[in-house]
């Protein structure tokens, strides 16, 4: 057969006439490699084409070494190791484009260590664009030409911008040297139509090459002495047998001496990232993302005193910033908290990076290169201070595996049996499948674990194949599979010696109402990872953050009722947020305002300076579904409230639906707590249950703290005997003014041009809304009474109850002026006063709404314009009440309240207090 070059008969026609055996002469490094290729006409039978593939697949290929780098022993000089030595590695996205190589250039100029070395990848997306090219090849695809041009392209117009004279044309010949062979490798594998790895890890691995020899010819122009190594002359690996590669470091610091030999002169070197050699010189990759790895085994080869890696962020982050706005960025690492980091999906370094380095406690700095003044990320050993304790917080940081499925095996069969996780695990690793996470019972009636999505299929296969018969024997219960899970893991090396670690980091999800379906833990407490749902994944990664960093506790807030209440609180906090986010790490983001026709959305926050023009003009009509939906669906915000500003029974009917769906709950309106008892028990019953949030202090006293001071007499041990006082600030205020020879109906109509009365006065006169007081009262003392059974005795006449108009009650009214002023003067003549007010009497557990009469030196006599005060009789105050007075009716006091229960549960969440 005769022998000719690759590239003559890739492109020959006599390539599709018969067998060849094929040398080809192929540029590596300095060594002249030699390759045999087999060609075979296709129309000639499959057994040609199957040749053709075997030989693809052969070692043979890229494999017959001629001419080595020789074997003499260092000449010029001893290769000097250690301190002198700065590593830097440039990721893609660094040497991007001609201006981000000449700032790279720069920062390898301005480097004050004698010497350094610069580990660079391919220009960004370059890899690809080879891994794509290969992929066009073996499809058949005639594609692969123009693709293979842009590539050329790519780089000569590079080239052109960054370089001149010798440099370029050096260059240039190069360039298209490796083009003409890369056009070839490609025409073989377009022909066989398959690539084996050596082939696709010999046409990736340019990217590399090119991007090396263009920043040392830049470097070069400043007038330093640089030169630039092909990592496959240096770099040995060997494949293992999890499709990773482990360095060789005896034969590679073998092979850095020699070519140090060639070298020693350069003060600066720029290597190729992410390609290296196998031992039998065959060209490879430290795979998908090796650059990191490869600048940890040259940092390591060489025992510098630094390896800086240059990204696009400002260092390592707590948490993806992505979803959590509030990550910091961490000075310092340790070795074990960046490879758990890592592992568990941060984008912080390749996960083998650490493994070479750390062994010469070679420390690892993260840095910015479009943001030089940022200090970055330094990854070393732990340290500690002068009495070995070691600082820092106890968790550095936070990262999540989506896409997951959680697998779940179980029985009674299971408990004691030797060998069954041998089993289970054995059927997993037949079928290739990643095992991320496993957690087991200490009962051993169960073992869970996680895989990823897509390969869940295979494993459930293999694993009902495998326990056919004990499923069937019942000493399997059930293979479970549950899908759309994520992993959360906290990561920090001082977990260990801390207690209350793990029970902050439950506690934090629990308040955030995430529910763990797995939980795993090292011995070495380094980590604690935890699987949750999909959707829940984010709101948890916050609510962990926020808690063990005190960033801002963030509430997404749904306003209903946007009224006289509603908008005074939204004024309020428009006026208060500025303060809380910078004094108590509270965020109030109000994403959803809603009345009865219209609605305002928000995701990111509606800008409450001008909310009232927003519900104009942006305004979308109302629908409470959609509305609790996105208030809920908020997954960048961990904790959701619904802050109910109206009267709404219609509204206060959503409560129990609002808990059940993890959204706290915060209100004014009394209709719920007042409403049918079984409503009532069944809302508080699941807000004991769960860590969702009911606060009402506004549904008795409005600002006064009434609910919480009743709570704090039962939770303390007292015992109540009887609650009596005056809840309505409008009767208040009547009362209050209807002294001398004042009518009645005189004080009301003045009470209604002030805006103390509801528009129309009788439902304040009727009493009912002091009798739902009373009722939540009695209910919150632990009586079970219904507001329908409540006496309560009505200041409208009855004849005025059916007035078509609150006008027309209003004109009515001063005819029946004279009952009222002979009990009122009865009243005084007695030294006396009268006062409309509700009893719970706990005793006879009843509870009565009526007016009544008072000495004049009683607390209730004392009042003033719109006053509250409500008296606590109990066991331990029983000789003289516990007594809470104050401005009971109000907007302002009102919303004050509400706003009070707000920040209530901003500090049960976690916000400092």
């Amino acid at each position: 057969m005769p022998v000719v070059s690759l590239a003559k008969i890739a492109a020959s026609p006599a390539a599709a006439a018969g067998d060849f055996t094929v040398r080809v002469p192929c540029i590596y490094g300095k060594r002249l490699v030699s390759n045999r290729v087999f060609f075979g006409n296709s129309r000639r039978g499959s057994s040609v084409s199957h040749r053709v593939r075997n030989e693809l697949q052969s070692p043979r290929v890229l494999g017959s070494v001629t001419d080595l780098s020789s074997d003499h022993s260092v000449e010029n000089g001893h290769l000097p190791k250690g301190d002198s030595w700065a590593v830097h590695k440039f990721g893609g996205t660094c040497v991007g484009n001609s201006e981000r190589i000449k700032d790279v250039a720069d920062v390898v100029v301005n480097d004050a260590s004698s010497r350094k070395l610069v580990v660079v990848s391919a220009m960004a997306k370059v890899t690809d664009m080879m891994y794509d090219l290969i992929h066009r090849a073996q499809s058949r695809d005639d594609s692969y030409l123009s693709a293979l041009d842009a590539v050329l392209e790519k780089h000569r117009a590079t080239a052109l911008e960054l370089l001149d004279g010798d440099e370029l044309a050096s260059f240039s010949a190069r360039l298209h040297n490796d083009i003409n062979n890369l056009k070839a490798m490609l025409r073989a594998i377009y022909i066989a139509g398959h690539a084996t790895e050596s082939f696709s890890d010999f046409v990736v691995g340019h990217g590399e090459l090119w991007s090396a020899q263009m920043l040392a010819a830049v470097v070069r122009k400043s007038g330093l002495d640089c030169t630039w190594m092909d990592a496959r002359d240096v770099l040995v690996v060997v494949p293992n047998s999890s499709n990773q590669v482990d360095p060789d470091f005896a034969e590679s610091e073998k092979r850095l001496g020699k070519w140090f030999s060639q070298n020693s002169s350069a003060k600066v070197i720029i290597a190729t990232g992410f390609i290296a050699s196998t031992p039998e010189n065959i060209p490879t990759t430290l795979k998908r993302d090796g650059s990191d790895f490869s600048a940890a085994i040259i940092g390591a080869l060489f025992r510098s005193h630094q390896l800086t890696i240059w990204t696009d962020v400002d260092g390592v982050y707590s948490a993806d910033p992505r979803k959590v706005s509030d990550a910091v960025i961490l000075k310092t690492l340790s070795y074990q908290e960046a490879w758990e980091m890592s592992y568990f999906g941060a984008n912080v370094l390749h996960p083998r990076t650490i493994i070479p380095v750390m062994k010469y406690d070679i420390p690892i700095v993260i840095r910015n290169i479009f943001n030089l003044s940022a200090p970055g990320t330094m990854i070393c050993r732990q340290i500690e201070d002068e009495d070995g304790y070691k600082l820092d917080a106890p968790v550095k940081g936070f990262a999540t595996i989506d896409n997951l499925a959680l697998v779940n095996v179980e029985g009674t069969g299971m408990a004691g049996v030797p060998g069954t996780a041998s089993a289970i695990f054995s059927a997993v690793k037949e079928v290739g499948a990643n095992v991320i996470m496993i957690s087991q019972a200490s009962s051993e009636h169960s073992v869970c674990f996680a895989v990823p999505e897509k390969e869940v299929k295979a494993v459930s296969e293999a694993l009902n194949s495998r326990f056919r018969q004990a499923l069937a024997g019942g000493r399997l219960s059930q293979i479970e599979i549950i899908p759309n899970c994520s992993i959360l893991a906290a990561v920090g090396q001082k977990m260990a010696s801390t207690p209350g670690v793990s029970a902050t980091f439950f506690n934090a999800l629990a308040k955030a109402n995430i529910n763990i379906r797995a939980i795993a833990q090292g011995c070495s407490e380094f980590n604690i990872t935890v699987v949750v749902k999909r959707e829940d994944c984010i709101r948890a990664l916050r609510a962990v953050h926020s808690r063990f960093y005190l960033s801002r506790t963030t509430l997404a807030m749904g306003i209903i009722g946007p009224g006289l209440i509603g908008g005074t609180l939204l004024d309020q906090i428009r006026d208060q947020a500025a303060v809380l986010k910078e004094e108590f790490k509270i965020d109030l983001r109000v994403i959803g305002i809603t009345g009865s026709s219209k609605m305002l959305l928000s995701e990111s926050g509606i800008d409450l300076s001008r909310w009232r023009e927003l519900m104009k003009e942006e305004g979308e009509s109302a629908n409470i579904e959609k509305f609790t939906q996105y208030v809920k669906g908020n997954h960048f915000i961990p904790n959701s409230v619904m802050v109910d500003c109206t009267a709404e029974a219609d509204i206060a009917s959503c409560y129990y639906d609002w808990l059940l769906r993890g959204i706290h709950v915060v209100t004014p309106n009394k209709k719920a707590n007042s409403g049918p008892l079984d409503q009532y028990l069944k809302v508080r019953d699941l807000q004991r249950k769960s860590y969702t949030h009911y606060f009402y202090e506004a549904t008795v006293g409005a600002g006064l703290p009434i609910i919480s001071t009743l709570r704090g007499l039962l939770e303390t041990g007292d015992k109540i005997l009887r609650i009596e006082g005056i809840f309505s600030g409008t009767l208040s205020y009547l009362f209050n003014n209807f002294v001398g020879a004042r009518s009645f109906s005189d004080v009301v109509a003045e009470a209604k041009r002030a805006g103390f009365t509801e528009p129309d006065p009788r439902d304040d006169l009727s009493g009912t809304d002091v009798a739902r007081k009373v009722t939540i009262l009695a209910r919150e003392s632990g009586l079970k009474l219904d507001l329908d059974s409540l006496p309560v005795q009505s200041l409208v006449p009855k004849p005025l109850q059916a007035c078509a108009s609150a006008e027309e009650f209003m004109q009515k009214l001063p005819q029946f002026d004279e009952e009222l002023s002979k009990q009122r003067q009865e009243a005084e003549a007695a030294g006396e006063v009268l006062r409309y007010v509700g009893v719970v009497d706990a005793v006879a557990k009843k509870g009565t709404v009526e007016l009544k009469r008072y000495k004049k030196d009683h607390p209730f006599a004392q009042l003033s314009g719109a006053d509250n005060i409500i008296a606590f009789t109990t066991k331990r105050y029983k000789e003289q009440p516990l007594i809470v007075r104050g401005p009971g009716a109000g907007a302002q006091v009102t919303a004050g309240g509400i706003f009070s229960d707000i920040l209530r549960l901003a500090f049960y969440l976690g916000a400092p207090s």
